[in-house]
C-alpha cells in the first residue's frame, strides 16, 4: 500500500524551498517506495483519469520521458506541449494560457527559461505547477540526486557532496539548497569568475545550520574534494550560453572531474560516487565535444563502477512520479 503525507496535496514546486526539509525527504522516500513497487511488477491507478500538461520551451530527454512514463505507470496521461506548438508566451500571454490550461489539466510541469514563467503559471492556473527546469533552478533533478545518494549510502545526513564546475548555474544552485535541507555537507568548487550568488549561499548556510551541516565555496579543486563522498558535475555551457563556449572551456579545464581528482578525495575505492545530471561530454562522440574531447568529466570516470549516472537518470522518473502522486494522486487507489 502506497501512502504519502496529505499535506503535499495540490502543492507547487517552483523551487525546493516550496517544501519543508522534512517534506522534501518524504518525497524522496515516496519515490523509493514507488520504485520498489514498479520493480516488483506492480502498476497502480494512483493517477487514473489525471491529465498533466508538459510545457517545454527547452529540449529534453530525461524530463520529458520521465513525465510520460511516470504518468502512464499510474494510469494518468501526460500531454507534451513543445516549442511553438501552442500560442503559449507568443500570441497569448503566460497568464492567459495558464488560465486556459488550468481548466483542462489537473496539473502543469514547465521546462524553460524564465523562473517568472513558473511563478505566473502557479499564480494563474489554479492547479499544481512544477518546475522541470528554469535558468535559475532545477528542483526535480535534485530530488533524483538525493534519491540516488540515499540508495547508495542509506543515511545521507552528514555525507559530503562536492559540486565541481560552473558554480552559478541552475543545478549548482538547487543542489546547494537540496543538500542544505537534507543535512548533507556541500562544497561548491568553481573559479572566481563563476561564483554563486552570495544571497543564495547565505540562505543555504542558514538552512544547513539548522540541519547540522555546512555549505562552503572553494576555488581550489584538490582542497574542495578532500573527504568527499560524492563528486557532482554538470556541463560547462548551459543552454542559451553557447556563445561563451570557448571562454568556459578555458576557465573550467582545471575543474574537470578526472581520476586524479577522484583520488584526491581519499575515498576512491571506498564508496566514492560520481553524479552528473546529463547530458555529459565525456568523450568525442557528440557534436559539442568532437573537436575538444572530454570536457567536464573524463570517460574513465563516467564509465567507472562508482559512477551512478544511470541510476540518477532513472530516478528522475521515480521522483517525478512521487511529485505527481503526492499532489494529485488518489489515496484510495494505493
Amino acid at each position: 500500500m502506497i501512502s504519502w503525507n496529505p499535506a503535499l496535496a495540490r502543492r507547487h514546486l517552483r523551487t525546493l524551498h516550496d517544501f519543508s526539509d522534512e517534506e522534501m525527504m518524504q518525497l524522496v522516500d515516496l519515490a523509493i517506495a514507488l520504485k520498489a513497487r514498479k520493480d516488483a511488477g506492480t502498476r497502480g491507478d494512483l493517477l487514473r483519469r489525471r491529465n498533466i500538461a508538459l510545457i517545454f520551451e527547452k529540449g529534453s530527454t530525461r524530463t520529458r520521458n520521465s513525465c510520460v512514463v511516470a504518468a502512464q505507470d499510474e494510469g494518468g496521461c501526460a500531454q507534451y506541449l513543445g516549442g511553438h506548438e501552442t500560442h503559449f508566451g507568443h500570441k497569448e500571454s503566460v497568464k492567459d494560457s495558464a488560465r486556459v490550461l488550468g481548466r483542462l489539466y489537473d496539473d502543469i510541469l514547465f521546462r524553460g527559461f524564465k523562473q517568472d514563467t513558473v511563478e505566473q503559471l502557479a499564480r494563474w492556473s489554479g492547479v499544481p505547477v512544477w518546475n522541470g527546469l528554469t535558468d535559475e533552478s532545477h528542483p526535480t533533478q535534485i530530488l533524483a540526486d538525493l534519491m540516488t545518494l540515499k540508495q547508495r549510502f542509506g543515511e545521507i545526513r552528514g555525507r559530503k557532496v562536492v559540486y565541481v564546475g560552473d558554480g552559478r548555474n541552475n543545478v549548482a544552485n538547487s543542489l546547494m539548497a537540496g543538500c542544505a535541507k537534507a543535512g548533507v555537507n556541500y562544497v561548491n568548487c568553481t573559479p572566481a569568475e563563476l561564483l554563486p550568488d552570495p544571497a543564495l549561499v547565505a540562505r543555504a548556510r542558514e538552512i544547513a545550520a539548522r540541519n547540522g551541516s555546512t555549505v562552503e565555496v572553494e576555488t581550489d579543486p584538490a582542497t574542495a574534494v578532500r573527504g568527499a563522498d560524492a563528486l557532482y558535475t554538470d556541463v560547462w555551457v548551459s543552454m542559451g550560453e553557447e556563445d561563451k563556449t570557448a571562454e568556459r572551456i578555458r576557465l573550467l579545464r582545471p575543474y574537470q572531474v578526472n581520476m586524479e581528482l577522484c583520488r584526491a578525495t581519499g575515498n576512491l575505492g571506498s564508496g566514492l560516487v560520481f553524479l552528473h545530471c546529463l547530458p555529459a561530454f565525456h568523450d568525442d562522440e557528440t557534436e559539442v565535444s568532437k573537436d575538444t574531447g572530454a570536457l567536464e568529466v573524463t570517460d574513465d570516470v563516467f564509465e567507472s563502477g562508482f559512477s551512478a549516472v544511470w541510476d540518477e537518470a532513472e530516478n528522475r522518473m521515480h521522483t517525478i512520479k512521487a511529485l505527481f502522486v503526492s499532489a494529485i494522486g488518489d489515496p484510495a487507489a494505493g
